[in-house]
C-alpha cells in the first residue's frame, strides 16, 4: 500500500485526503468560522438539476466539499491499489485522477444525503430590518430630536439585538438616554418613534 500511496499518480488523492483532514482540524479548533453559514442558495423553481442531485444545499457547502474530497481520495487510492495488484504498477495520474473524480460524484452525493439526515436542519433567524416596526427600543447613546437621531437598541422576534438610529416622529419631542420608545415606521436609514405609552389610547369615561 505504501508503494501505491507514494506513486506519482497518487499525489492528487493523498493531497485530497490531507486537505480534508486539515479542514476538519481547522473547524474542530473553531478557527474556520461558522461552517453552518456556508450554504448555497438553490433555485427553488428548479425541480431537478446537477446541484440538487449532488446534494448541494442539503448540508453546508463546506461539508459537501469535505465529503467529496474524502470520496475522491479514497476512490483514487483504492483504484490505484487495484491497478497495482492487477498490473504491478499504479496508473498514471492523467488516467487515474479524471476517473476517480467522476466515480467520486455519486458516492459523495450518497454520503451528503446520509449526512443531511444526521445534521440538524439549517434555519436562519435573520430578519429584515423593517420587521422591527412595532418593536420597543431603548435610547442608548445621545439625545434624539427631529432631524438629529440617536442610537437605540431593539430586539426582534427571535431575541436578537439590533442597534438602529431613531428620531422622534413629532417635531416637538425628544428622547433621552435610557428612555423607551416605540418604533412606528422605517424612514431612510433609521426609524421614526414615539415615546413608549403614547400609542395607548386614552380610556373613555362612561
Amino acid at each position: 500500500m505504501l508503494e501505491v500511496i507514494t506513486a506519482p499518480g497518487s499525489i492528487a488523492f493523498v493531497s485530497a485526503i490531507v486537505l480534508m483532514l486539515l479542514i476538519g482540524i481547522v473547524q474542530a479548533l473553531g478557527l474556520g468560522g461558522d461552517w453552518a453559514e456556508l450554504s448555497p442558495e438553490l433555485d427553488a423553481d428548479a425541480s431537478f438539476d446537477a446541484l440538487d442531485w449532488l446534494g448541494i444545499g442539503r448540508v453546508p457547502l463546506l461539508v459537501s466539499l469535505i465529503l467529496y474530497l474524502a470520496c475522491f481520495g479514497l476512490v483514487g487510492l483504492l483504484g490505484q491499489q487495484l491497478a497495482h495488484d492487477w498490473s504491478g504498477a499504479a496508473l498514471s495520474g492523467w488516467i487515474a485522477v479524471p476517473a476517480a473524480a467522476l466515480a467520486a460524484l455519486p458516492l459523495a452525493a450518497l454520503a451528503t444525503r446520509g449526512v443531511a439526515r444526521i445534521l440538524p436542519g439549517d434555519h436562519s433567524t435573520a430578519v429584515p430590518i423593517e420587521s422591527l416596526v412595532g418593536a420597543t427600543a431603548e435610547i442608548v447613546i445621545g439625545r434624539a430630536r427631529a432631524g438629529s437621531p440617536a442610537r437605540a437598541r431593539a430586539q426582534d422576534a427571535h431575541g436578537q439585538v439590533h442597534y438602529v438610529m431613531v428620531e422622534p416622529d413629532g417635531t416637538g419631542q425628544q428622547f433621552e438616554e435610557g428612555e423607551r420608545v416605540l418604533l412606528i415606521r422605517r424612514e431612510g436609514d433609521g426609524f421614526r418613534a414615539i415615546s413608549w405609552g403614547d400609542h395607548r389610547l386614552p380610556r373613555l369615561e362612561g
